[in-house]
């Protein structure tokens, strides 16, 4: 288990009500209402931990994509990830999360932009922090 030697930023959120009711951050910048998603009996007409969780891991991957970049000098045009999380059973009936990540890398040899995200897998914390607990997929679509 990797431990954190030198602490550089703490993200802090207060959730009342679980799957029916609010996150707010401490600052404020995060101020979301949560439902159940339709698919799962809800109304729908707020976010639910999927959907958080499919943007954090977005986006914290990106952001490995291009600390990776950087250090091999490669400049792309462009990335984009469509994050798909999915919640389901496991064989004993239990929560599961699946990740699948479709990524998208302009201006990069394909070969070269598979080799940069699995170099991001093992620089992002979100991939770290999956890593062995859940399924990650990740695919070069372009």
């Amino acid at each position: 288990m990797d431990k954190i030697e030198k602490t550089l930023y703490t993200a802090t959120v207060n959730v009342e009500g679980g799957r029916e009711g609010k996150a707010v951050s401490n600052d404020d910048r995060l101020n979301v209402d949560l439902r159940y998603p339709k698919e799962l009996g809800g109304n729908g007409e707020g976010t639910n931990p999927e959907q958080l969780f499919a943007a954090g891991f977005a986006a914290c991957f990106e952001g490995a994509m291009g600390t990776v970049l950087r250090s091999r000098k490669i400049k792309a045009e462009g990335i984009s990830i469509v994050s798909n999380v999915t919640l389901g059973k496991d064989a004993n009936d239990g929560f599961v999360l699946a990740v699948t990540l479709d990524i998208t890398l302009k201006g990069v040899e394909r070969s070269v932009a598979e080799e940069i995200v699995e170099e991001a897998h093992k620089v992002c914390p979100y991939a770290k922090a999956t890593r062995g607990n859940i399924e990650v997929i990740s695919n070069v679509v372009g």
